[in-house]
């Protein structure tokens, strides 16, 4: 993974939506089949749209139900950290991007072979790049 961005909320403000902002800077959640992603079935990869850092693999995508792009796997094992969300009086794992800690989405043990994970993922927290 390549090195660390640390940004100002001011400065991250100034590159993103405001809806790019909510979600990956804030924590937010955009609402299910709502997003760009969610049934994109292109090859390709998905990066942060806070730092352009690769994250999953349209290799590893597949069709949860859910309305938000799931994957079962990350790009790498740095390219994603988790940490415990206890939000809206709920138990989770938060998924964030490892390069500037963007908010991704959240990982649940409900996923398929080969992991049993299903990484659920913001649409508006990602980029797709074809190919």
């Amino acid at each position: 993974m390549s090195k660390r961005i640390e940004l100002s909320p001011e400065e991250w403000k100034q590159s993103l939506s405001q809806d790019q902002f909510q979600v990956a800077r804030c924590g937010g959640t955009e609402r299910a089949f709502s997003g760009a992603y969610w049934n994109k079935k292109e090859t390709g990869t998905y990066h942060c749209i806070c730092c352009d850092a690769p994250l999953f693999s349209s290799k590893t995508k597949f069709e949860s139900g859910t309305g938000w792009p799931s994957f079962w796997d990350g790009i790498s094992s740095e390219a994603i950290t988790t940490k415990q969300d206890l939000s809206h009086g709920m138990v989770r794992l938060e998924i964030n991007c490892s390069r500037c800690d963007a908010h991704l989405g959240h990982v649940f043990p409900d996923g398929p072979a080969p992991t049993g994970q299903r990484y659920c993922v913001n649409s508006v927290s990602l980029d797709f790049k074809a190919g």
